[in-house]
């Protein structure tokens, strides 16, 4: 029962902090796609939506490859003196990773919905645009938003291939999803199901409050 809590613990945790690292970039994103027609827009529409289509595995490959000691940043992560892979920090840079399209798709759903004649309106009333966003935007897309946060949560709850990759199964950054797999590779089935209904009830309860919100999964 400890590592029950243990692990699950830690994976609410680190879904917690992916979530809030990757929500600001995401609203952006989500707005920017909602409001603005620029060349190259389906492209980064395809590379947002390719961590749902390519393999998780194949992702934390990449995602070694770029953070890794000998990856493309790898010396930038050395000279500021970072420790990611195999850290709790890969474990949310993964979560992030994976969880940033559903969070982008449902914000952008949101930001669409939203009345462009309100936005208008602020704006011949001499608002500026940022305060638009913050006053306007923002507040009418709010459950838009909310449900991509939560279902971001709920994607980062599940996520194992690319964490298994970049975080490995160490103690101190071994997830739910990692756990259970390290218990039925070991043939201990009781302590995988106890950890699986965890994960289903947790996930169970995000998509609840995510279909509530009124976005569909």
């Amino acid at each position: 029962m400890t590592e029950l809590f243990e692990v699950t613990g830690f994976t609410v945790l680190m879904a917690g902090v992916a979530t809030l690292v990757m929500l600001p970039p995401g609203i952006c994103v989500a707005w920017i796609l909602a409001r603005r027609q620029f060349y190259g827009r389906s492209v980064l529409e395809t590379v947002i939506t390719l961590p749902l289509v390519v393999p998780p595995v194949a992702t934390g490959l990449i995602l070694l490859k770029l953070l890794g000691r000998r990856g493309l940043f790898g010396g930038v992560i050395d000279v500021i003196g970072v420790d990611i892979i195999f850290t709790w920090k890969a474990v949310v840079v993964a979560m992030a990773v994976m969880g940033f399209p559903l969070l982008v798709r449902s914000a952008r759903a949101g930001f669409e919905a939203v009345d462009r004649r309100y936005e208008g309106v602020a704006a011949t009333l001499g608002a500026r645009p940022l305060k638009v966003f913050w006053t306007i935007s923002l507040p009418l897309a709010r459950r838009g938003v909310l449900a991509g946060a939560v279902l971001g949560f709920s994607r980062a709850i599940g996520e194992f291939g690319a964490t298994v990759m970049i975080a490995g199964s160490l103690p101190g950054s071994r997830t739910l999803s990692v756990a259970i797999y390290r218990h039925a590779e070991l043939g201990q089935d009781t302590a995988a199901a106890i950890l699986i209904i965890a994960a289903v009830a947790i996930g169970f309860v995000a998509v609840h409050a995510a279909n509530r919100l009124g976005v569909a999964t």
